[in-house]
């Protein structure tokens, strides 16, 4: 395959802001570094200095698109296991540990891991049922969609925010370091430098 083959394929895989069609909005503050990312199409979601925030609309940055499975995996430290779980859970519930792992074939001690994260998380719920025989087992149900809903995506509020600002301290200590070393490039192992500090 050509380079300008490999080129066309890696664009066709990322993705542009575009205000016009995107389910998101981007709003900056005219006046600070401020910026808010807001679900919906409504009016400015927040002011900043006592003025509105204005939406963005010139990003030049394209990005890769987001992956279901690996957002889980990223914000919530949920890997495939974790996932197939979870869905179980959600669609043959409730269910105890043993269940699942019969289920999904898996491990019953990676099952019960899981599933107290899952729980952990918010994305289940975890109940006492008395068995017939004697005893009591613990089984896991679907929590309320709408609470899903909110827990997930503010989960992966907090997660993004924890991302933007180390982006941002990075991009400061870089800022810092070429105003230390005006006569410097920026050498190539800043990152490995950066995530040592």
């Amino acid at each position: 395959m050509s380079d300008e083959g490999t080129e066309q394929s890696s664009q066709d895989d990322e993705v542009q802001y575009d205000p016009d069609s995107s389910r998101y909005d981007l709003y900056e503050c005219p006046d600070c570094d401020n910026v808010v990312l807001a679900l919906g199409r409504d009016e400015p979601p927040m002011s900043c200095h006592d003025r509105p925030m204005e939406r963005v609309t010139d990003v030049e940055m394209q990005v890769k698109p987001p992956d279901v499975k690996q957002v889980l995996l990223q914000a919530f430290g949920l890997p495939k296991a974790g996932l197939d779980i979870c869905l179980c859970v959600i669609g043959e519930g409730p269910l105890s540990a043993s269940e699942v792992a019969d289920e999904l074939g898996y491990d019953r001690s990676t099952v019960t891991r899981y599933l107290n994260t899952l729980v952990e998380l918010g994305l289940l719920r975890r109940s006492e049922l008395n068995r017939e025989a004697g005893g009591v087992v613990n089984v896991y149900h679907s929590v309320d969609l709408e609470r899903m809903r909110r827990e997930t995506l503010i989960g992966f509020y907090v997660w993004a925010g924890e991302a933007a600002a180390l982006i941002e301290d990075a991009n400061l200590t870089k800022q810092d370091y070429l105003e230390e070393n005006p006569d410097r490039e920026l050498p190539s192992v800043f990152w490995e430098e950066f995530e040592d500090d």
